[in-house]
């Protein structure tokens, strides 16, 4: 019964999880917080890490571990190894302009990347570094990401040339091509404004491994995090798979790559061979939380109020850019609540639009997805949020289908211990676990509430 770990290195926190590599049967599991913020000291990453790891038990029994982690944050190192400055987070909107401003300039940059740039992406962190920070741009040695750096702490290396990843968290830095897996190394000197040798991880796959800890863990590719939860989830060409954590995302596995002009669609890998177009919202599971502290309730009487609304929430609205937004791409929005009446001014109806405007705006994310010749068989709804009694049936009533609810768990964890497996356990496909009862939820369609939702989102562009 050989045993894997698995690794979520999210923004909020990280989770390990120990499974038996044949079965996928959990064996223990820990967690441990981040600090909040949208840029932080990576330290920080690897202390709760050590934490989360010593909560599950250790790694003594362990034989081969993965991490899966937040896209896309900068991590800067200098030649001696060390971080030159705290990480810069996907949802640390301060590069917009440097965003823009890298697409101005390469014309064609969604043709060779599979994505148009925002905020979110490494490229445009590092530009911002350049123009803003020269003197720190001046000392980076090496650039990697999250997952990136924790694997190579993990290893004990101090050489930069040990840094690796896998092409699933490489597609979402802005300068690799997901259709060749390889860096383009012109555009990563265009973006740092710079033709200094910089080190960027070896791409590794997820049938090997990318180095051993020094107590004999094997360590592998690692993955971004929507790459992994798809592989936990066993996605396959079709499912679309729509998760609610601290951001709102839409992915699909697909066969072939995507390339999108309008920054909506990123067009990421996956971590097996396949693509996995994605939409990002930057607002998903901390709507939820502002409603709760606005009612004063807890998540579970949020969703309860919620249900004894009528879809629609008599006329009241919310377009839910809290902290700005990526898709549609407005950095420096604030939220809209638009249809206040005397009648709506209760508990039920705000909780309602709540919800309702936190899903909306995923709703228009699989819009995007199918746009660009996606096809949708199945839509599978994963994390916190989806534990939710109300979510599952306002979900359906805004896809206008039937969605699906894997049980509760920590699917970016479970695809970093799957993906372990497949490397321990060798053969041409991963193991099939049990994913245990899936839920499936069907309510009436509601298409005049996203209708409505879509003129608000509309009517604000500008503002």
């Amino acid at each position: 019964m050989p045993l894997v770990a698995g690794v979520d290195s999210s923004t909020q926190s990280v989770k390990v999880v120990i499974r038996d590599a044949q079965t996928g049967r959990l064996v223990r599991e820990g967690r441990a917080s981040h600090p909040v913020g949208t840029e932080v000291d990576p330290e920080q990453w690897w202390v709760a890490l050590q934490a989360a790891i010593a909560q599950a038990g250790g790694l003594a029994d362990v034989e081969a571990m993965s991490i899966g982690g937040q896209q896309h944050g900068m991590v800067a190192l200098d030649h001696t190894g060390s971080v030159i400055r705290p990480a810069l987070l996907w949802n640390d909107t301060r590069s917009a302009q440097a965003a823009a401003d890298i697409n101005a300039e390469v014309s064609d940059i969604a043709k060779r990347v599979g994505s148009t740039l925002v905020a979110s992406f490494t490229a445009s962190k590092i530009r911002w570094l350049a123009d803003h920070e020269p003197a720190n741009a001046a000392r980076v040695a090496a650039i990697c990401l999250p997952h990136d750096w924790l694997s190579w702490k993990l290893s004990g290396s101090k050489d930069l040339n040990d840094l690796f990843t896998d092409r699933s968290d490489a597609s979402g830095t802005g300068y690799f091509n997901p259709s060749t897996s390889e860096y383009d190394r012109a555009l990563f000197a265009h973006v740092m404004k710079s033709d200094a040798e910089v080190i960027l991880p070896k791409i590794v796959s997820s049938t090997m491994w990318g180095a051993v800890t020094p107590e004999g863990v094997k360590i592998g590719a690692g993955a971004g995090d929507n790459a992994s939860a798809a592989f936990g989830l066993q996605a396959e060409p079709g499912d679309v798979v729509i998760s609610l954590g601290t951001s709102g995302t839409a992915f699909a596995v697909s066969d072939t790559p995507t390339s999108d002009s309008t920054g909506e669609v990123a067009g990421f890998a996956d971590l097996t061979g396949r693509f996995l177009p994605l939409v990002c919202t930057l607002n998903a599971a901390r709507i939820l939380d502002a409603a709760t502290q606005i009612l004063g309730c807890t998540h579970d009487e949020l969703g309860t109020l919620a249900l004894a609304a009528p879809a629609g929430a008599h006329g009241l609205s919310l377009l839910p850019y809290f902290e700005g937004e990526r898709t549609p791409n407005r950095p420096n929005a604030t939220g809209t609540l638009a249809g206040i009446t005397l009648e709506n001014s209760n508990r039920h109806d705000i909780a309602r639009a709540y919800i309702e405007g936190m899903l909306c705006g995923l709703v228009d994310a699989a819009d995007s997805l199918t746009k660009l010749g996606v096809g949708i068989n199945r839509i599978l709804l994963i994390g916190g949020a989806a534990k939710n009694a109300a979510i599952g049936e306002i979900a359906s009533s805004l896809f206008g289908r039937e969605v699906l609810i894997p049980p509760a768990g920590e699917y970016v964890a479970n695809g970093a211990a799957r993906q372990a497996a497949w490397a321990l356990l060798g053969g041409e496909s991963a193991p099939v676990w049990d994913l245990g009862q899936v839920e499936k939820v069907s309510a009436v369609h509601t298409p005049d509430v996203v209708a409505r939702y879509r003129r608000l989102r509309d009517h604000t562009a500008t503002w």
